[in-house]
């Protein structure tokens, strides 16, 4: 579902005479449905580059990224928007949304998005909420307002809300207490059930364990070891 070949990235300092920057050659990753592929690598590796190349955020200089039926490194904006609306979801550790937005609306979208009817789509939202432990008396706030750790359980509610055949995800339990992080690997282990193709930054040691299938090291894609 997620295959890349032979990707390179570099980076212009536009503001330090235009300096260009190489940061990752000949990247590889391929994710088969149903598998959690985790990407490790030390700080400044590129595992968060290539994660943000993977979903379209920067621009490949070279390589395929197939997802699905689509290269994401030549798809047109209107192709790569539909592949995040129905395809391919990315949980971030940050969240953000458009202020004055009640969560249970922030949540359920991406069910609306794809068609889902507003009562279902409304269900899953709550479902998910209650799974995470948002308490229902702020589920008609702005998620704006509410502390760090909640805006990151509702933005892995979000993620999980539409049932993606692909997930990035970026630290999906950092910071999260014991009980919440059980839920997040639990919804984990539901989409590799389903079928999903999961990328992610687990640098949770023990939730990469149990939940991952496999490691890539994103520093052999280094410029100096990929030459």
């Amino acid at each position: 579902m997620i295959d890349v070949s032979g990707v390179a990235k570099s980076f212009v300092l536009h503001n330090q005479g235009s300096a260009v920057i190489p940061v990752m050659q000949r990247a590889a990753l391929a994710v088969a449905p149903g598998e959690c592929v985790a990407l490790v690598g030390a700080s400044g590796a590129g595992k968060s580059t290539l994660m943000r190349m993977i979903y379209g955020n920067y621009t490949a200089q070279a390589g395929r990224i197939m997802v699905g039926d689509v290269d994401v490194a030549t798809a047109p904006p209107r192709d790569l928007l539909r592949l995040r609306r129905e395809t391919l979801g990315y949980v971030s550790q940050f969240l953000r949304v458009v202020p004055r937005v009640p969560t249970l609306e922030v949540v359920a979208e991406p069910l609306r998005a794809v068609g889902v009817d507003a009562a279902r789509a409304e269900a899953r939202a709550r479902d998910l909420l209650a799974m995470l432990n948002i308490p229902e008396r702020l589920w008609s706030l702005s998620p704006t307002t509410f502390s760090g750790g909640e805006q990151q359980r509702v933005n892995i509610a979000r993620g999980f809300a539409h049932d993606y055949p692909a997930l990035l995800l970026d630290e999906p339990t950092a910071s999260l207490d014991a009980t919440n992080r059980a839920v997040v690997l639990e919804l984990i282990e539901a989409a590799k059930a389903r079928g999903a193709s999961i990328a992610g930054i687990f640098h949770d040691e023990a939730a990469r364990a149990q939940v991952c299938d496999r490691e890539v090291d994103v520093s052999h894609f280094t410029p100096e070891r990929a030459a």
